[in-house]
């Protein structure tokens, strides 16, 4: 799915959102200096997967948390964790580098990738990359939970220190 895709998805979903155009971002930290409207929505996405590389996992966190892979690992009963390659993101969520979002999960046809939100941003807005880094969309994470599942990807709510 593509960002022109994502949106037209949404709009005949019936979900309100934003979108803000920005320089191309690859980080948290670049996007922190461009100053995007309310920041206090920021999230960041990491893409791992399993030390046998059999299960893979798509998790949303609030920026800036920090993320405890190892206490992340234990909550979801997992062995153990680690970034999964720019190879495996592109074959399974057709995203490259510094455009990991959530909407990624639209592109997992063969539902391998398991995907968890952030339990902060429940009731809560939330800005991603609609599917490239140029741009922020802004949305209702309730609203994002609602579509991914009504789309056939089951999002998981996870309690993050």
């Amino acid at each position: 799915m593509t960002r022109t895709e994502l949106i037209a998805a949404l709009k005949e979903a019936g979900i309100p959102f934003e979108v803000y155009e920005h320089p191309a971002v690859f980080t948290v930290e670049e996007i922190e200096k461009i100053n995007l409207p309310r920041p206090e929505t920021g999230a960041k996405n990491l893409f791992l997967r399993d030390d046998k590389k059999r299960n893979y996992y798509l998790l949303t966190a609030r920026d800036p948390v920090r993320v405890d892979l190892k206490g992340f690992q234990q909550s979801i009963g997992a062995r153990k964790l680690s970034f999964a390659s720019e190879d495996d993101l592109f074959a399974f969520l057709g995203l490259t580098r510094g455009s990991v979002t959530t909407f990624g999960a639209l592109n997992d046809t063969g539902h391998r990738v398991s995907v968890y939100l952030d339990d902060w941003f429940r009731d809560r807005e939330i800005a991603l990359h609609p599917m490239e880094n140029t741009a922020s969309l802004y949305l209702q994470a309730n609203d994002l939970v609602a579509f991914l599942e009504t789309n056939g990807h089951p999002v998981e709510w996870v309690n993050l220190p």
